[in-house]
């Protein structure tokens, strides 16, 4: 039987976490442990249940998952403010505070986003699994091996890592580029993820370079 893999995805919000750690100071105020500490307590569940394959479905666990992106996403805001305050208040010829910051934020916003697309493009990834019997809601994302009629891909299904591909183009291209979105949610997340990036390469690693 087909499983979809869980473990890419865990892999990368441990990567998130991991680098939260090192999230300068300067521009953190929350305590350094709170957010890998949190994501971790959010994370254990979801591994625990399904440590490789999505196997045992749970509708409380796509609400684990949801809460650790936003957790992600609302901790990653918080650093981009920090930072955008620091560039005008602070000693804004620290080049390392800024590309630190600047890294983590980018990075924690590419694998925020992609799990984001992966939980509620068509109803989640269970929802998507052809051997689970749940009710498939519309396409959020149209991936273009859907869209093509050729020898091997008849039964093609997006695992995480093409929701990170589509993550990471939108980080750097600022908008769609192969995957089209389709509905106004997704539009709207899309929208939210390009613009975190243009504020952190345009503006504050801009800056970086400059100092440096």
């Amino acid at each position: 039987m087909r499983h979809i893999r869980r473990w890419p995805a865990s892999l990368a919000v441990c990567a998130a976490l991991i680098l939260q750690v090192i999230v300068p100071t300067q521009i953190n105020v929350l305590p350094q442990w709170l957010l890998p500490s949190l994501g971790l307590l959010l994370l254990l569940p979801l591994v625990g249940m399904n440590p490789f394959h999505l196997s045992r479905d749970e509708p409380w666990l796509r609400w684990v998952a949801l809460v650790l992106v936003g957790v992600l996403v609302l901790a990653n805001a918080v650093y981009l403010g920090g930072l955008i305050y620091f560039l005008n208040h602070g000693a804004a010829n620290n080049g390392g505070v800024l590309v630190k910051g600047a890294v983590v934020i980018w990075v924690t916003n590419v694998v925020a986003f992609a799990i984001w697309y992966w939980e509620i493009d068509r109803g989640g990834p269970f929802a998507r699994a052809p051997e689970h019997e749940r009710k498939v809601e519309r396409v959020d994302l149209l991936f273009p091996q859907l869209t093509v009629d050729l020898p091997g891909w008849e039964r093609w299904l997006p695992g995480f890592t093409d929701y990170l591909f589509v993550s990471l183009t939108a980080a750097t291209a600022f908008s769609p580029t192969d995957t089209m979105p389709l509905t106004a949610r997704t539009k709207t997340l899309m929208g939210a993820q390009s613009l975190i990036s243009l504020l952190t390469i345009a503006v504050v690693a801009a800056r970086a370079v400059n100092v440096l």
